[in-house]
């Protein structure tokens, strides 16, 4: 069996024990990264949809900096979302300000009803630098 070579963000690591999962995994120069929503150090729940998504992005950005990476390093998202009719463009406004410039990853979108009283939710794979 191969141990996980786990990276946890600073100051977070007892919120994903309590949760049983890893926040994100190092394998053969890429870094994959659980989903990440707009949680407050507690793990609840960041109430307003724009907060919760600037929240989102910046959870994930302190798991990417952890693993010496940046949003630039990413290659895939997957994005998760409670009522995407009424949500998206308010929510991808907010996403706008981290996405960075062409050429961007790859995305996918997934319209859900629930995320654990979240409505936003990123995933990602980044291409570690030191393996480029």
């Amino acid at each position: 069996m191969t141990t996980r070579n786990v990276v946890f963000p600073p100051g977070r690591q007892a919120l994903y024990e309590r949760n049983r999962y890893s926040p994100a995994i190092r394998a053969n120069g890429f870094l994959f990264v659980s989903g990440q929503v707009g949680s407050r150090e507690d793990g609840s729940p960041e109430p307003e949809l724009e907060a919760q998504v600037r929240l989102a992005f910046e959870n994930l950005n302190a798991i990417l900096a952890a693993a010496g990476a940046s949003f630039k390093d990413v290659i895939d998202v997957t994005v998760f979302m409670v009522n995407p009719d009424e949500n998206f463009e308010r929510a991808w406004a907010v996403a706008a300000e981290y996405w960075g410039e062409a050429p961007y990853p790859t995305l996918t979108g997934i319209g859900v009803t629930w995320l654990y009283g979240f409505q936003f939710e990123i995933k990602v794979i980044a291409r570690l630098p030191e393996a480029s």
